[in-house]
C-alpha cells in the first residue's frame, strides 16, 4: 500500500531496463477478446443456435491481403468455438455495410430488418425505372412528391406558429403565473 501514490521511485545506478522480461507477443497476431455475438449463428455440424448477445472468448486477427482494408478501415476476422461441439466458427467485419459476414463453420440466421432495408431499396429502384419508362407515371409521381412536400411545409408552419405563441407566453410567463397563483389563492 505504501507505493500506491509515490511519484518518484529510487532507481539504482546499475539498473538496466533491457534485462526486464517483456510480455510475449501473441502467436500469429491473434488477440484474445471477450465479445458478444453480433448476430445469431447456427452451427453447421451440430445445428446448435448461438444466439446474438451471448458472450464468447474469441480470437481476433487483422485481415491481410487485398481484402484486408476497406477505404483505409482495417477489417478483422473473429474465431469462436461452438459451445456444444467445439467446432471453430469464423466471421469477418464488413465496414462497407457496417455489418458482419459469415466466413465458415456456421450459417447466419435470417434477420427481418435486412429484408426490410432491401425491400425499401427495391421499391425505390422500381419507382425510378417506372419514371424512366413511362412519362405520365413520372409526372404523377412528381405531383405526389410535391403534394407531400407541401403538406410537410404546412405542418412545419403550424409547429412554428405554436412555438411563437409559447414564446410570447413564456416572455411574460412569470407575471402570468403569478397572476394565476394570486387568483387561485
Amino acid at each position: 500500500m505504501g507505493e500506491r501514490k509515490v511519484l518518484n521511485k529510487y532507481i539504482p545506478a546499475d539498473f538496466d531496463p533491457k534485462l526486464i522480461p517483456r510480455g510475449k507477443k501473441p502467436k500469429d497476431d491473434l488477440v484474445s477478446v471477450r465479445m458478444m455475438l453480433p448476430f445469431t449463428i447456427q452451427c453447421q455440424t451440430c445445428s446448435t443456435f448461438l444466439y446474438r448477445g451471448r458472450k464468447y472468448n474469441s480470437k481476433k486477427e487483422n485481415m491481410k491481403g487485398p481484402n484486408g482494408k476497406y477505404l483505409g478501415i482495417q477489417r478483422f476476422r473473429f474465431y469462436i468455438k461452438c459451445s456444444n461441439c467445439s467446432r471453430p466458427i469464423t466471421f469477418l467485419t464488413d465496414p462497407e455495410n457496417t455489418d458482419y459476414e459469415m466466413e465458415s463453420g456456421g450459417t447466419r440466421n435470417y434477420e427481418v430488418w435486412k429484408d426490410k432495408k432491401k425491400t425499401e431499396e427495391d421499391i425505390q429502384k422500381e419507382r425510378e425505372d417506372e419514371d424512366k419508362s413511362d412519362a405520365m407515371r413520372a409526372l404523377e409521381n412528381r405531383v405526389l412528391d410535391s403534394k407531400r412536400e407541401m403538406d410537410e411545409l404546412d405542418a412545419l408552419d403550424e409547429i412554428k406558429a405554436m412555438n411563437m405563441k409559447h414564446a410570447k407566453m413564456s416572455r411574460g410567463g412569470f407575471d402570468v403565473t403569478n397572476i394565476l397563483h394570486k387568483t387561485a389563492g
